[in-house]
């Protein structure tokens, strides 16, 4: 999970902090101390670090933070805002035109997952804003890259504009003339990348971007890379001008320095940022939620959102009605569980989710082959029973079992899960749901919320 290492570092030295009570000016530059080290070790770069603990320590030694009644509170508000800010303050939109299709550019190395980002942005952008993208080839040299944004893109339905190995400036050019004759709105161009920056790549970059006149100049960077993705961002920016950065693997760097390095060592904001291999995994990136989750308080407006895409309105209404009652049935659960699962990795939402709640998750996923045997098992079953599991006997587990090719065990293993998570809702009812923080009693009808702007 990103950040995870900074995230404990910076939890000790903050605990640390809070069992003091009041604190004077060490106790203070002491934190910073720690705080400087858990940065450099999460590979965040040197000049950006001394920047921003100087920042913080300057705010933090204040006569308002010292003298305050929750000193250490103060302390970690002002390291809140101020990695907010060190991201970028706000969050990035892509710029649209106002006439004819949006042109987005995705630039990058090899490697960084630039024709698999191109993808998922242009599903992300049908999806969140209605839009018609186009996907065009425009990578005419690497070994199998238009037959890959192409297997992506038909993953995605989206069209894809190819024309072989031609001349990438003349296919970018012919693929807007194509997005304006077929009514696409937006046209997300695939460019080459190389192994390193060199100047017939750029050249290239340039033609094309005279060319086209991209509304967005996109630059893909791998967050493993680390330190490398900042010096790619700062070599194209210099020799392009890019407008923004798609940060991908996010999910898989535990340190999280690019994130933090990026927008002060180039002045380009991180746009997006892809937090796993499936398509639908790619989000914009919110300096404030991710600040957020780097201290451990969690994010719960991505994780509403999240559940907002999956759930549908009318049906959380009835479960939330369902779950008044104590009346969910095993049709019910199976439902639930295919949509948690369509929300992502459980270890991916734990993120979202604050201290010890998060904690609990972190790690769990949903096992496929545990869901498919779940749903064979209460598919084999008649209406009647999968609304009144009471009156499954042995013989009609042994029927259950026959139909779906498994055994009575897992049916019996099935009846228990139900019975178990039939006793939760009834203390979710009540207010009462242990080991959550409070939480449970309302968690289940987050469904109905008004959608987010």
């Amino acid at each position: 999970m990103a950040f995870e290492g900074l995230t404990e570092k910076l939890n000790a030295t903050f605990k640390r902090l809070r069992g003091k009570g009041r604190l004077t000016e060490n106790d203070v530059r002491e934190a910073m101390r720690e705080v400087r080290l858990a940065l450099l070790e999460a590979d965040v770069s040197y000049k950006v670090v001394k920047e921003f603990v100087s920042s913080v320590t300057e705010r933090a030694v204040g006569t308002d933070v010292l003298d305050s009644l929750t000193p250490a509170q103060q302390v970690i508000k002002i390291v809140n805002e101020e990695l907010t800010s060190l991201m970028g303050g706000g969050t990035a939109k892509l710029t649209m035109a106002n006439n004819g299709p949006t042109v987005v550019m995705m630039v990058g190395l090899q490697g960084a997952g630039k024709t698999t980002t191109t993808a998922k942005l242009a599903g992300l952008m049908r999806r969140q804003l209605g839009k018609r993208p186009l996907l065009a080839a425009c990578d005419v040299y690497r070994p199998a890259a238009i037959e890959q944004l192409k297997v992506v893109g038909g993953q995605l339905d989206l069209p894809v504009f190819e024309e072989g190995q031609g001349d990438p400036v003349e296919i970018a050019q012919h693929a807007l003339r194509h997005a304006r004759d077929h009514g696409s709105d937006m046209v997300f161009l695939d460019t080459a990348g190389r192994l390193h920056v060199d100047e017939a790549l750029m050249d290239e970059l340039k033609r094309m971007k005279e060319a086209v006149r991209p509304n967005e100049i996109l630059l893909v960077v791998d967050a493993m890379t680390g330190q490398d993705a900042v010096n790619a961002a700062s070599a194209f920016d210099e020799a392009l001008g890019i407008d923004g950065v798609v940060l991908t693997k996010l999910d898989g760097d535990a340190r999280g320095g690019a994130a933090l390095s990026i927008r002060a060592s180039t002045g380009k904001p991180i746009k997006f940022a892809g937090t796993g291999e499936k398509l639908d995994m790619i989000e914009p990136f919110h300096p404030d939620r991710m600040a957020s989750r780097i201290l451990g308080m969690g994010d719960m407006l991505s994780f509403i959102e999240k559940a907002q895409q999956t759930y549908d309105e009318k049906q959380a209404a009835k479960l939330e009605e369902k779950l008044r009652k104590n009346r969910l049935t095993l049709t019910d659960y199976l439902d639930q569980m295919q949509q948690l699962k369509n929300m992502g990795d459980l270890s991916q939402i734990a993120g979202m989710l604050p201290g010890a709640l998060g904690k609990q998750m972190a790690g769990a996923s949903i096992d496929d082959k545990a869901l498919s045997h779940t749903e064979a098992i209460i598919l084999s079953m008649t209406p009647l029973e999968r609304e009144n599991p009471q009156i499954l006997n042995a013989s009609r587990k042994k029927r259950i079992a026959a139909g779906c090719g498994l055994q009575v065990v897992d049916v019996n293993r099935l009846l228990k899960q139900f019975e178990l998570m039939q006793q939760l809702t009834k203390q979710m009812t009540r207010g009462r749901l242990p080991n959550m923080g409070g939480m449970g009693g309302r968690m289940h009808g987050f469904g109905r919320k008004k959608r987010l702007k």
